[in-house]
């Protein structure tokens, strides 16, 4: 997945997933979240923001590991993101992503939103 034309026309488009806690802040548990948040950025502003209980906590370990990486892949799918924001996560998914075409920053620790529009800036 690429970063596409801004439906303004003002600058690149992305789609930036990312795990959250309940406090705003990134949660480090990408693989195992919760909940994470899609930010939608054009122009280096963030113009959608959405959250999603995806429980992957509790369905990590239901089933196999790649029934799991399966889950997430299809998430990200349909939400088109083309960037995953991490503390940090597994090998086996970071070469998914990867394979996926999807751009990985791991490290990333702070509040959700800036992280989003540092990345976008």
């Amino acid at each position: 997945m690429s970063h596409g034309a801004s439906a303004t026309g003002l600058g690149p488009r992305m789609v930036i997933c990312l795990a959250v806690a309940d406090d705003g802040c990134i949660d480090p548990r990408w693989g195992r979240a919760q909940r994470v948040a899609i930010g939608t950025v054009e122009a280096g502003t963030i113009t959608g923001w959405e959250e999603f209980d995806v429980s992957w906590d509790t369905l990590h370990d239901t089933g196999s590991e790649g029934t799991h990486h399966a889950r997430v892949a299809r998430f990200l799918h349909e939400h088109q993101v083309d960037t995953v924001l991490a503390h940090h996560m597994g090998e086996g998914i970071a070469r998914m992503l990867q394979k996926m075409g999807v751009t990985v920053r791991l490290g990333v620790v702070g509040d959700a939103r800036r992280a989003v529009t540092a990345l976008a800036a």
